[in-house]
């Protein structure tokens, strides 16, 4: 029998060290490095498939070819009906692909996932959980809104029978919840473990590649917000979807951070429902509130998220500080970027804020790092500070630079095309856009500025 080799990793950020340390010197947290078993006791058996296949076992060594000589035939993807899922993957679900989705706990990614299962009609689906059991699956398959569908279920966590159910059943797309709970029998360290995590995800990426299976992964998080395992969990496989959003609330968005076969720019927006998560198609409505009357320090502004144009309503709360030191808090905005425009307000606007405190919110729950939502965070400030309302049919879409100029943005075309949609009247613009603009081509009063006073004389009530 082999000798056991140890070697030891850092349970936070899978940095490998020779020995024991207290303190992890990659992430610097304390007391995370613990010794595991690295020796396979059978290194031949790490084909996914069993010795018994036959020439599944057999390894052909490859050899280079030029690029000119590989031929390339374009793989139709799998298209499933949820269009968000859809555009977030770059057009559907490429065979072969090994796809990570990660969230928090309750966030909604294992009903995503059985409900992506369940849509799936005319494939075999197999649903592995090792969270858990097959009557918890139905009951809450039995909750979703989702027509019948050859979806099969099995629990179970150990990987050596999974691929053996999987050599019989054949399924046509693997869907894992969660690699946290796979445990493969040639590592000897516990599940969840960084070892395990790496040894389950290689056999899960070969078991794809090899069999032309889309394989999806469920992943857990830290409390810091990042996928929990090593960093190679995220190299090695080919899609990285993040599922975010409050438990509290219902609204979720499901980013891609890595993808190998589309933009990284995309998202997709649900509600969660009783019946399940449904897809929004036109977020902006849901983002904008309805209100019956105008309100002071309320703005509609033009973000762009990936390719999709977005209409947010940005909330500015202006008072007068009484405790000394003025407060800047902002949500869903960045703080520092808030205390520029702030400034650039004061110098170049006269707008006294130094002894006042400025609260800004981005409805909706989202994270805005557009800053073609710039004019209209000042626009809200200012008119929280005078206290007159702006129209609710105006919208804004321009940067501010630091000598109060108003800057152009791109892609102009689709966040007026999104505004006009929606039925705003008026949309203030920077000048410098109207260069190769068919201003004709749209309905809205575009109204081009090219300072911060010029907005201000022609937008407060």
């Amino acid at each position: 029998m082999a000798k056991l080799k140890t070697t030891y990793f850092c349970q936070n950020c899978g940095n490998q060290t020779p020995k024991w340390l207290g303190r992890c010197p990659a992430c610097g947290e304390w007391n995370t490095i613990v010794e595991e078993v690295v020796q396979k006791d059978e290194p031949e058996k790490g084909n996914w498939r069993s010795p018994s296949s036959g020439p599944g076992n057999v390894r052909v060594a490859a050899k280079p070819k030029p690029l000119h000589a590989i031929n390339y035939e374009e793989q139709p993807r799998i298209a499933t009906t949820d269009g968000e899922l859809n555009r977030v993957l770059g057009g559907g679900i490429v065979a072969g692909s090994l796809v990570l989705i990660g969230g928090e706990p309750g966030i909604g990614k294992s009903t995503l996932l059985l409900q992506i299962a369940l849509s799936l009609a005319g494939m075999r689906v197999l649903y592995v959980s090792g969270e858990e059991s097959e009557q918890q699956i139905k009951m809450r398959a039995e909750r979703l809104d989702a027509p019948t569908s050859d979806c099969h279920v099995m629990s179970e966590t150990s990987t050596q029978n999974i691929f053996r159910v999987v050599e019989h059943f054949e399924p046509e797309v693997l869907i894992i919840d969660s690699i946290q709970t796979m445990q493969s029998s040639l590592v000897e360290s516990g599940a969840g473990s960084v070892s395990q995590v790496r040894e389950c995800t290689a056999e899960l990426m070969k078991y794809a590649k090899e069999s032309g299976v889309p394989v999806f992964m469920i992943g857990h998080i830290t409390k810091e917000g990042s996928l929990a395992g090593p960093k190679v969990l995220e190299h090695m496989v080919d899609t990285v979807l993040t599922f975010e959003g409050d438990r509290h609330t219902t609204y979720r968005i499901l980013r891609t951070t890595k993808n190998r076969f589309g933009s990284t720019d995309e998202l997709g927006i649900y509600e969660m429902l009783g019946t399940g998560l449904r897809q929004v198609t036109n977020p902006s409505e849901i983002l904008i509130s309805q209100r019956d009357e105008a309100l002071s320090g309320v703005t509609i502004g033009s973000m762009l998220e990936g390719n999709r144009p977005l209409m947010i309503e940005t909330q500015a709360l202006v008072s007068v500080a009484t405790y000394g030191t003025p407060q800047r808090s902002s949500t869903g905005f960045d703080a520092k970027r808030l205390n520029m425009l702030l400034a650039v307000l004061e110098k170049r606007g006269g707008f006294r804020l130094g002894q006042q405190d400025v609260f800004l919110n981005i409805a909706g729950g989202l994270r805005v790092e557009d800053p073609a939502i710039d004019l209209a965070v000042c626009a809200a400030v200012v008119s929280s500070y005078e206290d007159i309302a702006i129209s609710p049919s105006v919208a804004f879409a321009a940067e501010i630079g630091l000598g109060g100029e108003v800057r152009a943005i791109s892609r102009i075309e689709s966040r007026i095309a999104e505004a006009e949609k929606l039925g705003f009247k008026k949309m203030f613009i920077s000048r410098y856009n109207l260069k190769g603009l068919d201003a004709k081509g749209f309905k809205i009063d575009l109204r081009p500025v090219s300072r911060l006073d010029e907005v201000f004389q022609g937008v407060l009530m």
